[in-house]
């Protein structure tokens, strides 16, 4: 990438158009880099963007256009075609993540054995082709065991925890593909934690604070940073997550999930290879935001510093509570009356019940004052 002082602003061309894609736009124009966005369903949270695209982004022409005189090209998800984009664009546009650190994540049963072989530690986990195998890593480990969908699942979507073989047996059928699905011991944790870390080409790393993330029916509620962990917990759980992120040699915002167990020790739950619901406090909350490192670190630009701007911030996610389209929205007035309540509301075009539709950050001198009033602002919202 040619020095900022001799070049003119870089283009970013982001496949996606929701929320994330969204708030990467928004850091990457304030820094005055061009941004065209590629979606293949007409996402709410893009239109405020004059280059944002609707199309099929698997098309090769399609990328080909989309891609003509960007720079580098990212990705909003693990599921969006980096591997088609890659081959589509000339070669000295790059793709980050590139295709090999997304394959390696996408797949569950891939991801936890290149951590593995990496030295991170992981639950107990075995990749199962067969139910009759799934029944031996149960036996093995010990009930409950979870099993995990290797591709596809998210915020408790393709997963089930089974207490016995008659359970196990019944989840199969409807979480197994062709090769099976991976089967993890149980794991009784303290609580869950995520460290974000950014990382540009060269391996070069900034690490955020860890943060607590509060879980309601398998969706994230909330995230309280700094995590009210020890000292010890929390550098290791830094440590931890850079080695993940380097074991597949990520490139932009890596998210890592983590359990604390009673006796200290944290393991690696999974990799998200982008930015993250649990690193939107850094928003408001960190000198640098997890999107504008995820654009300096796909541009190969120095990393921002990430440390926090208050001693606490705490961010609660505003939920859908209700079906329809489009979406009906009272009390904003009342979140912005808030004092210090930073509410964002990503605009999606229609809403269901548990969908994220914003969230709302707080910044305080600790964290019980940071919470309530992010509480207060977000609980006043209905969408």
């Amino acid at each position: 990438m040619p020095s900022m002082a001799h070049a003119p602003f870089p283009t970013i061309g982001i496949l996606g158009g929701g929320q994330l894609g969204k708030m990467m736009a928004a850091e990457a124009v304030r820094l005055s880099v061009d941004v065209r966005l590629l979606s293949p369903k007409d996402a709410g949270p893009m239109q405020g963007y004059s280059d944002a695209r609707v199309g099929d982004w698997t098309d090769p022409a399609v990328l080909r256009d989309f891609g003509a005189d960007c720079d580098v090209v990212t990705v909003e998800s693990e599921w969006a075609p980096a591997a088609e984009a890659a081959e589509a664009l000339p070669d000295d546009v790059d793709v980050y993540p590139s295709p090999q650190t997304l394959d390696w994540i996408k797949d569950k049963g891939v991801q936890n054995q290149r951590l593995s072989d990496a030295g991170c530690p992981l639950p107990n986990f075995a990749r199962c082709e067969t139910v009759e195998d799934a029944h031996e890593a149960a036996a093995a480990f010990g009930y409950p065991v979870v099993l995990k969908q290797y591709r596809g699942g998210y915020d408790g979507y393709g997963n089930a925890t089974v207490a016995s073989r008659s359970e196990l047996h019944d989840a199969w059928s409807d979480l197994a593909a062709e090769d099976g699905l991976l089967v993890e011991q149980f794991a009784e944790f303290e609580r869950e934690l995520a460290v974000q870390v950014a990382r540009r080409p060269g391996g070069e790393q900034v690490v955020y604070p860890v943060a607590y993330t509060e879980q309601h029916n398998h969706r994230c509620h909330a995230v309280e940073v700094p995590a009210d962990v020890s000292w010890r917990v929390a550098q290791s759980a830094q440590h931890i997550a850079q080695r993940a992120v380097d074991a597949v040699a990520g490139v932009g915002l890596i998210a890592v999930e983590l359990f604390e167990m009673p006796n200290g020790d944290v393991l690696v739950n999974e990799l998200a290879p982008r930015p993250h619901n649990t690193g939107h406090y850094s928003i408001e909350g960190a000198h640098t935001s997890q999107f504008e490192n995820h654009v300096r670190a796909i541009l190969d630009w120095p990393l921002g510093a990430t440390d926090l701007r208050m001693p606490a911030a705490v961010m609660v996610n505003v939920l859908g509570d209700r079906e329809g389209t489009p979406p009906q929205t009272s009390g904003l007035s009342d979140a912005l009356a808030v004092t210090g309540a930073s509410v964002h509301i990503y605009g999606k075009p229609d809403v269901r019940p548990g969908r994220k539709m914003g969230h709302v950050t707080a910044l305080g001198t600790d964290r019980a004052d940071a919470r309530q009033r992010a509480e207060t602002a977000a609980g006043a919202i209905h969408l």
